[in-house]
């Protein structure tokens, strides 16, 4: 029946999902991308980017344009029916059972984690769900998608990090707390004094996180509180181009003191406290309503919380 729909020499299609099965029967049951957006609970660009697919797909608008409304074409008439009826038994193949245990569930989620987060908490949640969720696979996201609703979307399952959710239904939760401290090689002059003040903080130079290419922060705020101000030499987009170039050269990085840990010390890096009132990182999961009450999703969320809050890194403890 799905080889009717989808000609097997069309390129289009190559890689088609049921997802594009979906969207074809809610464009056609509503006659409106805007409601069709909203019957799959995604964005009305997503559909329209679906749309754009399908057209190419069936080589048919399916839908078009009269006055202010949309109206299918014969093509989308057609195929309206049996679009439905394919659409209405994946659902049911694919709907998952009350009953279904968790930890044999055969699952992929879809994770954006920060670059940090990556090689101290990422290791342990594998292991972890080994044990516990064999059939669990996680696929790690890039962090540029933040800025779209990628939660929304369905790009993300799980977001982990400094969450700010932007959108108000979001779910989020907080894990732990972290401070920042001040990062150097072992023959950095810093890595020998006695006491850091905030002078001598300023007066060496440094390198700056920011996936923005923002230079000025919360320290710069600090140090001109007192007068203060810092060169800074470099500004990277993640925490692990900071520590290896720390590692290289004469500069004064930062990070965060229990997750970094790991790292620091594969590093062989020198740390101390940075003289400076500076606000705690927050770090945190989001995710959409659509899996909230999932039981898989659930038991990600379980073992995520665990991981986080027990204080297991990649060396098995912090």
């Amino acid at each position: 029946m799905i080889g009717s729909l989808f000609t097997t020499d069309n390129p289009e299609m190559d890689h088609a999902d049921l997802s594009l099965i979906e969207a074809l029967d809610a464009l056609l049951a509503e006659n409106s991308v805007t409601k069709a957006a909203e019957r799959l609970h995604t964005s009305p660009p997503a559909m329209s980017r679906a749309l754009a697919r399908l057209r190419r797909a069936f080589d048919d608008p399916l839908l078009v344009r009269a006055g202010r409304d949309l109206v299918p074409t014969p093509r989308a008439l057609e195929l309206r029916g049996e679009v439905h009826a394919v659409a209405a038994r994946a659902r049911a193949l694919f709907a998952p059972s009350g009953t279904a245990d968790p930890s044999t569930a055969v699952r992929t989620f879809d994770l954006q984690v920060n670059d940090m987060l990556s090689t101290t908490f990422i290791p342990p949640l594998l292991d972890d769900l080994r044990a516990q969720a064999p059939g669990i696979s996680l696929r790690l996201r890039p962090e540029t998608i933040e800025d779209t609703p990628a939660l929304r979307e369905g790009l993300v399952d799980l977001e982990i990090g400094l969450v700010h959710p932007r959108d108000p239904e979001i779910h989020s939760e907080t894990l732990l707390t972290e401070t920042l401290i001040g990062v150097v090689r072992p023959d950095h002059p810093l890595a020998r004094a006695k006491t850091v003040t905030p002078r001598r903080f300023a007066g060496t130079d440094h390198i700056v996180v920011s996936r923005r290419g923002r230079a000025h922060g919360p320290i710069d705020e600090r140090l001109a509180e007192l007068g203060l101000s810092r060169r800074v030499v470099a500004v990277v987009p993640s925490v692990a181009t900071a520590l290896f170039l720390a590692r290289q050269t004469d500069v004064v990085s930062v990070a965060p003191a229990g997750l970094g840990r790991p790292m620091l010390e594969t590093l062989g890096l020198r740390t101390f406290t940075i003289p400076l009132e500076l606000p705690h990182l927050t770090i945190g999961m989001a995710w959409h309503p659509r899996n909230h009450h999932d039981r898989t999703h659930q038991l990600l969320r379980e073992r995520t919380r665990h991981i986080m809050t027990s204080g297991v890194d990649s060396a098995g403890q912090r």
